[in-house]
């Protein structure tokens, strides 16, 4: 999100600098291939540019900062005009570091309502996406449908959860549908490993790995996707992305998906529960194609409206303009 909100800024005439670390350097080398300036601090590891980050700020304290994430906000904390942008609900420690960093902060965000019930006096700036085109789809009749999953091969992300229910659907009724799944297991551990393994053994035959690929790639490539995650998310960018490009879009009620989706999803399933996920999904293969368009079209308005480039422009106008309405008054 950090180069989409700078695109925002700069959209509406803000002169954008964006800081940050020299290793990992990724994201500052796709902020000047995206046309920013940059300014790369000598650090390595999260410390290092907290240090280096304090530093620089001593020096440029007038210059407002949109820090995103906690390690930049208390790197910076009291010091000068900042906004705090959280992504994820702080655990018990980075609580301690949240009511640091909130010290002279102009507003907390967060990017849902859900998340803002868990961060008492936050604000909500939703997330949104790049434009993807536009292609809405309906269920096949002369193939198995093909189910696509993306995102970290974890147990919080209920990749096992979703391989069990599409078991269920091969026994129970003889619903073929393949699993497509793209991703692979970042942050995740050996235990996740083995229960996302255990979970796609059974289905020989009906699943197919293709590691991380391009979001477009997977959506040209299914025919549903399903968000199947069994801890809570704050936001759903993928959720979203599927909205933008008309792909029907099943989800979990863990956390902000519900919110995402609104009611234009092809279901909604309960968190860590295969076999109401396997039911949700058989109802939404089965929907008559007319509905099936339009879910697709009203997800499609619902994202222009609410998470779009243009929408998030005009969030971040809206934003600035009560920040400096509250600086005044």
């Amino acid at each position: 999100m950090l180069l989409g909100i700078a695109s925002a800024l700069r959209d509406i005439g803000v002169e954008v600098l964006v800081i940050g670390p020299t290793v990992p350097g990724t994201l500052l080398s796709e902020a000047e291939a995206s046309g920013f300036r940059t300014t790369r601090l000598l650090a390595q590891g999260r410390r290092q540019y907290m240090t280096a980050l304090r530093d620089w700020r001593r020096n440029h304290r007038d210059v407002p900062l949109w820090c995103n994430g906690l390690v930049p906000s208390t790197a910076t904390v009291a010091q000068g005009p900042r906004v705090v942008h959280l992504h994820a609900v702080p655990g018990r420690t980075h609580r301690m570091m949240l009511r640091a960093a909130r010290a002279g902060a102009r507003a907390v965000l967060v990017p849902s309502q859900w998340m803002a019930a868990e961060v008492p006096r936050a604000r909500v700036l939703e997330n949104w996406t790049a434009d993807i085109d536009y292609r809405p789809r309906v269920m096949p009749t002369d193939r198995a449908a093909r189910i696509g999953y993306l995102g970290r091969l974890t147990r919080d992300k209920g990749v096992d959860v979703l391989a069990r229910a599409i078991g269920l659907l091969a026994r129970e009724d003889g619903q073929e549908a393949d699993l497509v799944v793209a991703g692979e297991n970042r942050f995740g551990n050996t235990t996740d490993d083995a229960a996302v393994a255990a979970a796609l053994a059974p289905l020989e035959g009906m699943v197919e790995r293709q590691g991380w690929v391009p979001r477009e790639q997977l959506f040209e490539d299914v025919d549903m996707l399903v968000v199947p995650s069994a801890a809570p998310e704050t936001f759903g960018l993928v959720a979203a992305e599927a909205m933008a490009a008309g792909l029907p879009v099943v989800v979990s009620d863990a956390g902000a998906l519900p919110e995402v989706v609104g009611g234009t999803a092809a279901g909604i399933a309960r968190a860590g529960d295969a076999d109401h996920l396997a039911r949700v999904i058989r109802a939404a293969l089965r929907r008559e194609p007319e509905k099936q368009l339009t879910l697709a079209a009203a997800a499609r308005a619902r994202w222009e409206a609410l998470f779009s480039p243009a929408a998030g422009t005009r969030r971040v106008t809206n934003l600035l303009t009560a920040l400096s309405d509250e600086v005044t008054t």
